[in-house]
């Protein structure tokens, strides 16, 4: 199943989410990114039939390998590109929302050697 840029987002956010508190619900992730309750039921049960997410008992959201590895990448991407963007002399806040529109569209050759670079 190939990932749209939501289902990227989803993801992202239960890993930062999972980082700050150790524990996502659904609800988390609605208030999280400010979406409606029902918007996130619709994309967990996607996302858990696409192999990414496990839904516990208690409604506990986990990442699976393969959910992981996406999320992983996805926040890798926002922090090098915020932070890259700041260098150049762009203000955090534009440089983060910046960031998000093009981790998603990006190229993994162009992101890698932006990284390289960012490194330097």
């Amino acid at each position: 199943m190939q990932l749209q840029e939501s289902g990227e987002m989803y993801l992202e956010s239960i890993y930062v989410l999972n980082k700050k508190t150790g524990h996502v619900r659904s609800l988390d992730v609605a208030e999280y990114m400010g979406f409606s309750k029902p918007s996130v039921s619709r994309a967990v049960g996607l996302l858990k039939n696409g192999g990414y997410i496990e839904v516990d008992k208690d409604g506990s959201l986990t990442l699976t390998e393969a959910g992981l590895e996406i999320a992983e990448s996805i926040y890798e991407k926002h922090t090098i590109l915020t932070e890259y963007l700041i260098k150049l002399g762009v203000d955090r806040e534009t440089a983060s929302q910046d960031a998000c529109k093009m981790e998603h569209v990006i190229s993994q050759e162009t992101f890698d050697a932006i990284k390289r670079h960012a490194e330097k």
